[in-house]
């Protein structure tokens, strides 16, 4: 289907997984991963279109910024390309997804968020944030905004459920903490004292616990920039997320 000049590409209902479950700050991404059913009908334009002529479409034909579940589910089914290199942006900005209606809408946070954005490379797409924000396409205009390629879609009647499917508000904040001082004590309290024990001085132990301790603990903190144990895949059972064990 082609209309002002865009060529859009219809989408079935379908579900998809959408998120990381890698945790560490430099090879991981927003999670949790989890699963997002859309019940919904929806055409997506198959090229990223610039902001400019976004904001037109829009008016005209009352598309809107596509969600990344949207874009996750047209890319799953080889339907959307883009120029190699170029960046395009979706509707979702926050740090993660606790919380999420995972119905296909998108999350929009209140406050300054990243934007969810996909770098093409080829004909392969990787995550990533730019900014500053387009949450609103009406509202684009400015400088920054407006050579900026966005993913639009045109939805069917009654897209979004009454009764989504909901991520927990947050992470199990008791499992977190209890996971951070097993890992500070296994990979940093107790291989210093270890190392102490055979190579400092008689008597450093006694005198330095405590810097052994806190150093430890450092170790622990900071092995979060590189690893983290992956965290659980959240399904649809019903209306309510489950974790997949």
């Amino acid at each position: 289907m082609h209309s002002k000049g865009i060529s859009w590409k219809k989408v079935k209902p379908g579900k998809i997984l959408v998120g990381s479950n890698n945790r560490s700050i430099l090879f991981g991404g927003p999670g949790p991963r989890h699963e997002e059913s859309l019940g919904y009908e929806f055409m997506i334009s198959e090229v990223p279109v610039i902001a400019s002529k976004a904001k037109d479409l829009s008016k005209s034909l009352g598309a809107e910024i596509a969600s990344e579940s949207e874009w996750e589910l047209a890319y799953s089914r080889g339907i959307i390309r883009a120029d190699d290199g170029e960046i395009e942006i979706l509707a979702d900005s926050s740090d993660n997804y606790w919380g999420k209606k995972c119905d296909g809408r998108p999350i929009m946070r209140e406050g300054n968020f990243p934007q969810f954005s996909r770098k093409w490379k080829g004909n392969k797409s990787e995550f990533c944030h730019t900014w500053p924000q387009i949450k609103d396409i009406s509202e684009i205009g400015s400088s920054g905004q407006i050579e900026k390629r966005i993913r639009l879609v045109i939805r069917g009647k009654g897209f979004f459920s009454e009764k989504p499917a909901l991520l927990p508000q947050t992470r199990d904040s008791k499992s977190t903490i209890i996971e951070e001082l097993l890992i500070s004590m296994t990979i940093g309290i107790i291989p210093s004292f270890v190392w102490a024990f055979f190579n400092a001085r008689p008597g450093y132990i006694e005198e330095g616990w405590m810097n052994l301790i806190l150093g430890g603990i450092f170790v622990g903190i900071f092995s979060g920039i590189f690893w983290r144990p992956k965290q659980a895949t959240w399904i649809i059972e019903g209306e309510k997320m489950r974790p997949k064990k």
